[in-house]
């Protein structure tokens, strides 16, 4: 090997390791979010089957989730999908407190979030148009999530009710 290579493979040694560790700062309270996962749910519009996936992305800027709901037929209804992606973003002073919401069905959501010992929380804000939604991630243990979609009408937007709800296991 060749002298002057060897300073440049010592820099990507000790540099390597900053870089890894900048794509999850603040992304600490989510931590057990990160990866894959697979659940099934029930509530309304009936029982579904589906996975989601959490992963940071842009160098470690922001925080991308993915998911895909699988609804089988029942009776009158035939069987349907959802997928959805949402970005959690970080504001200026590095913390992530907001993300946005994008599904199939042309939703498109803006969350704040807050958080508590094990719970991750994304609440809209009230509107008198539509209704206003919260979704909670609620660690369990430590490959076991529970996901509950809750919302609230334009004349009670504090008045969230369970709309789907379901454990989910990390599989990666």
């Amino acid at each position: 090997m060749k002298k002057s290579f060897v300073p440049l493979i010592l820099l990507f040694v000790l540099v390597q390791p900053l870089f890894a560790q900048k794509d999850n700062m603040g992304w600490e309270k989510w931590q057990y979010l990160l990866g894959e996962w697979k659940g099934e749910g029930n509530g309304q519009p009936g029982q579904g089957s589906g996975a989601f996936s959490f992963q940071t992305e842009l160098g470690g800027n922001v925080l991308v989730r993915k998911s895909h709901t699988e609804f089988p037929a029942n009776g009158t209804k035939p069987a349907a999908f959802h997928e959805d992606l949402m970005v959690v973003y970080k504001t200026k002073d590095g913390n992530p407190v907001k993300a946005i919401y994008f599904d199939n069905e042309k939703h498109v959501i803006s969350y704040d979030i807050t958080y508590s010992e094990n719970k991750i929380v994304l609440t809209s804000e009230a509107s008198s148009a539509m209704p206003r939604f919260r979704l909670i991630y609620e660690k369990l243990e430590n490959n076991l999530v529970n996901t509950r979609f809750e919302l609230a009408m334009p004349n009670a937007p504090e008045n969230f009710k369970m709309y789907i709800e379901g454990k989910s296991r990390k599989v990666n």
